[in-house]
This record gives structure tokens, C-alpha cells and sequence, in this order.
């Protein structure tokens, strides 16, 4: 280890003894021993989607928490997180030493238990390490069916919880924020006889950033809630653990748990719907809602022929059942009228662009994705090459819409306008990019949000230079828009008096 580590090693140490940690070994039956090596980790749910978990284990990462499940706010009915056998299968078929956490609702010590028996159940076929996690969030929230509840009866419910998990033969653990460690917690009977995880985002996180100023007694730091790993396709909590194990604790129960794949709606909702639909025309039927080189086309369904669809996500896929098999579809493809005649609603089996014929020589003014059809939205829409910056294609036709016809080694194929630039005999470019916004946008006027979270930028472009991301909203916010281009799949919205633009598949319509 050279000095720099060496000295930062040293001041981590010293900030976790001054916050007053204490290591101690396990002593509830375990096979493997707690060392005091600083590890850093993740926690998931179904929110991360489909992991990479060899990924995520080439990339460093040494121990995962994994969400088992929740009880509902409202309802208080207890509900798996959908990928959570899923994340422990692969995570520990990686070589990664998994840990668990539980959302709790509970309102008594007897929902608490019943909770912690939930997940020794639903765990004990899997190889549990670090600990359980009893996690308590919102409970201010006037739908909570916590609301009202002091700190005493919600600590009271919390030590319950992880009371019964120990004696069920696991490590318990209890996460908060640092702001209700403090205030809203009786925090100092838990810590008694159980680890505490603390969550803190620093703006500089760790290494930066070399412990939480939380004055209390923690074990685990959960120090960022925004981390990219490879492996891991959305954005992800990051930990730093002050305990480690030698080895990997093997399941309580001998039977092998049954092989289960990753929930392919993980990253999307859904709304249960039952009804007939067909194709307008024809789509894929495929084998998750994706159009990635991941996701299989099953079948093609025709017009006239018939599936039935069972939900609608507002990320505009529908899951249907054809033959039995359950599939997923473009939304916007599909139709309840059985009785729909492409020809009748201007249908002709392609696109509806209409191209004003040219002859001329262009490049890309950065680069460009040639794609078979002129659409960024349409699923059979596919990109099958770039244009860079000094490539040459010949262009034959331009639409109104801001799309380019192009003659690319002897393919046709179709690019966004605005990114491309004529050249003339000697290859010089013969127009000047003035950073006009060039994309034609049909007016509309509703109010719309990110699924998650969207970049605003100042031009309805990712590849120009020129463009800057002035905003990144999220789920939580409304802006209004005021127009769209339905065939380059960008929206115009104002957001603060400004005009910006963002693309269209990452928002929802707003009622």
C-alpha cells in the first residue's frame, strides 16, 4: 500500500473511532468471523433493473444489500421486491457477499415480527452475510399508515423487528438518514445491541470525503445515492462498510432455491389492464420491453390477428399473452379495434415521410446515427451505422421534418438533418452552423415529467457541440410543453422562462 492509501487508511480509522464504532464478532451461530477491513459496497432493488452482477464484481464492488421486499404505506400488505431472488441468485453466484434490507410500514411490535419471519423465509435458501436491515423511511407522510406514530413506538417496533431476525439466526441492522439518527429515533437504545447504517451524502463523497459527521455510533456508511458501476444501467447507492467476513455464510436451509430469472418490468409501471387488441399494421412481439440487442422479437403480429393485453406502462410498452407466452409490444402499435383497416386510416406498411429528392454530398458536423427508418421512436427503427465528421454520404432527399435521405455504401438509410452539413466539389462545408434550431416542432400545449429523471438541454440535440444541458430535472417535477417532433422524438418545454428541449421517450404525460 503505498503512502497516500496508507495515510487515508489512517484517517478513516480514526474518524470511524472518533464517531465511537465498535467491531465486534457475531455471535449468533455463524460459520464465518467479522473482521474490521473497510469494504466497499452497493444496495439494490428493482429500480437498478436487470444487473450485470459479474460486472459489478469485476468492477471491485465486495458486498451487495439487497432489497427483500416492503410493506405497503397505505395497505400494510407485505409485497417482495420483484428482483430481489433474483439480485441474491446472481449476486452470490458472482462471488459477492450479500446482506438484506426490509421497508417496513409496521404499526405494532406483532407486524415488526411478523415482517422479520417474512424474510428469514424468503432468505434462507440464499447465502446471508451481512446483515438484515430493518428500514424506516417516510413516515411523516399523511398517507403513511405510520403517521403519528412517536419515536418511541416506532423504536419500539424497529428493535422488535431486528430482536426477532437475531433470533431467527441473522445480523441485524438499522438504517436512517444522519438528520433522524438524531432527531427522530430513540437511537441510542438500538445501538445497544444492534449495527447502525447511516446515510449522508457529502458533496465530496468518499474518498473526498472520508467519514459521515454523524456523532453517533455507525458500522456502514451509505455515502452516495448516485453512483454509476459498470454492470448497472441506472444510478446506484454506494456504501462504505466498516466490518467485513471471512468467507461467505452459507444458507440456513441446504435445499437449493429454485433458478429464477430478473423481472423484466423492473424499471417501468405498469397498469393492469384485460382487453382483445391487434396490430395497426404489424409489431414485434418481444421478450421484454426493450428494443436492445438484449431483447428477442418472439413473433410478429399481424393486423387481424389477436392478442390479449394484460397491462400498459406509461413508458408506452404493453405486456400481452399470444400463444400462451407472455410478450411485450410498442403501445402505440397496437389497437382494441378489431375491426381497424390500415388502408382506411392512411396506412401503407412503411413510413409516412415525404422526401423532396436532392443531389448532393454531406457529413456529419460531429456524428450521426444512420438508421433504416426516418424515426427515433418507431421499434423497427434501427441504427446501422455511424457518420462521422469527414465521412461522406451522398444525400437524396429532404423532408419537413428534419430528416435526410442518404445513400451511405450503397444503403439507404436516413439521418437527422440538423446534424448533417453539405459539402461542395473541393469537400469544404458550404453552410455555417449558426446553431439555429432547425427541428420543426408541432405545437401542443399540455404539462409533462420525467419517468425518472431527464436532462433539459438548450438545443433538441445530444451530438452539437453547442448544446448545453441547462437542467436535469426529476419524477418530482412538472414543466410544461409546448411542442414535439413525433419523427426525431424531441419535446420543447418551458422550464423557468427558458425554452429547452428534452427527449420525449424519457417523459410521461402529466393529468
Amino acid at each position: 500500500m503505498d503512502t497516500k492509501k496508507t495515510n487515508l487508511l489512517r484517517r478513516l480509522l480514526c474518524g470511524v473511532l472518533a464517531a465511537g464504532l465498535t467491531l465486534s464478532l457475531c455471535a449468533c451461530g455463524r460459520k464465518t468471523r467479522q473482521t474490521d477491513e473497510l469494504c466497499l459496497g452497493i444496495d439494490v432493488a428493482r429500480y437498478q433493473g436487470t444487473i450485470s452482477w459479474k460486472s459489478v464484481a469485476d468492477a471491485g464492488v465486495k458486498f451487495a444489500m439487497v432489497r427483500l421486499g416492503y410493506r405497503t404505506a397505505k395497505d400494510g400488505v407485505i409485497t417482495e421486491d420483484s428482483n430481489a431472488r433474483y439480485n441474491l441468485q446472481e449476486a452470490s453466484k458472482a462471488g459477492i457477499p450479500v446482506g438484506g434490507y426490509f421497508f417496513s410500514t409496521a404499526v405494532s411490535k406483532e407486524e415488526a415480527q411478523e415482517e422479520a419471519r417474512w424474510v428469514a423465509e424468503l432468505v434462507a435458501k440464499y447465502p446471508i452475510t451481512y446483515p438484515i436491515v430493518f428500514d424506516c423511511e417516510g413516515f411523516d407522510d399523511p398517507e403513511s399508515r405510520q403517521n403519528g406514530m412517536t419515536a418511541k413506538e416506532r423504536t419500539d417496533v424497529a428493535l422488535a423487528f431486528l430482536k426477532q431476525i437475531k433470533k431467527l439466526g441473522y445480523e441485524g441492522m438499522f438504517y436512517a438518514s444522519k438528520s433522524e439518527l438524531e432527531d427522530r429515533w430513540e437511537t441510542k437504545r438500538i445501538e445497544r445491541s444492534f449495527k447502525i447504517w447511516v446515510a449522508q451524502y457529502p458533496e465530496k463523497p468518499y474518498p473526498e470525503t472520508y467519514a459521515p459527521s454523524y456523532e453517533g455510533k455507525y458500522h456502514m456508511w451509505q455515502y452516495s445515492k448516485s453512483f454509476r458501476i459498470p454492470g448497472i444501467s441506472s444510478e446506484v447507492d454506494m456504501n462504505l462498510s466498516y466490518f467485513a467476513y471471512d468467507g461467505i455464510e452459507p444458507p440456513k436451509d441446504s435445499q437449493p432455491p429454485e433458478e429464477v430469472g430478473p423481472d423484466p418490468e423492473a424499471m417501468m409501471q405498469f397498469r393492469e389492464v384485460e382487453e382483445t387488441v391487434t396490430a395497426k399494421e404489424r409489431t414485434n412481439l418481444r421478450s421484454i420491453p426493450s428494443q436492445g440487442e438484449e431483447s428477442k422479437v418472439l413473433y410478429t403480429l399481424l393486423n387481424g390477428e389477436t392478442a390479449r393485453r394484460t397491462a400498459i406502462s406509461d413508458a408506452g410498452w404493453s405486456r400481452v399473452i399470444y400463444d400462451g407466452q407472455v410478450c411485450y409490444a410498442v403501445s402505440n402499435f397496437l389497437t382494441t379495434d378489431l375491426d381497424y383497416d390500415p388502408a382506411a386510416a392512411g396506412g401503407s406498411g412503411g413510413f409516412k415521410t415525404q422526401f423532396d429528392n436532392v443531389a448532393e454530398t454531406v457529413t456529419a458536423k460531429n456524428e450521426v446515427n444512420l438508421r433504416t427508418i426516418p424515426s427515433v421512436e418507431n421499434e423497427e427503427s434501427q441504427v446501422i451505422g455511424q457518420l462521422k465528421n469527414g465521412d461522406k454520404a451522398q444525400r437524396t432527399g429532404v423532408s419537413n421534418n428534419g430528416w435526410s435521405r442518404l445513400d451511405w455504401n450503397g444503403t439507404t438509410c436516413y439521418a437527422v438533418s440538423s446534424y448533417l452539413v453539405v459539402l461542395d466539389a473541393n469537400g469544404n462545408a458550404v453552410e455555417v452552423d449558426t446553431d439555429e434550431i432547425k427541428t420543426p416542432f408541432e405545437d401542443i400545449e399540455d404539462y409533462v415529467a420525467p419517468k425518472e429523471k431527464v436532462n433539459l438541454r438548450t438545443m433538441p440535440s445530444v451530438d452539437n457541440p453547442a448544446c448545453q444541458v441547462a437542467a436535469t430535472i426529476t419524477s418530482e417535477e412538472t414543466v410544461k410543453r409546448t411542442g414535439i417532433n413525433r419523427d426525431v422524438g424531441w419535446s420543447r418545454v418551458e422550464y423557468n422562462g427558458q425554452t429547452l428541449y428534452c427527449i420525449t421517450k424519457y417523459l410521461k404525460e402529466m393529468k
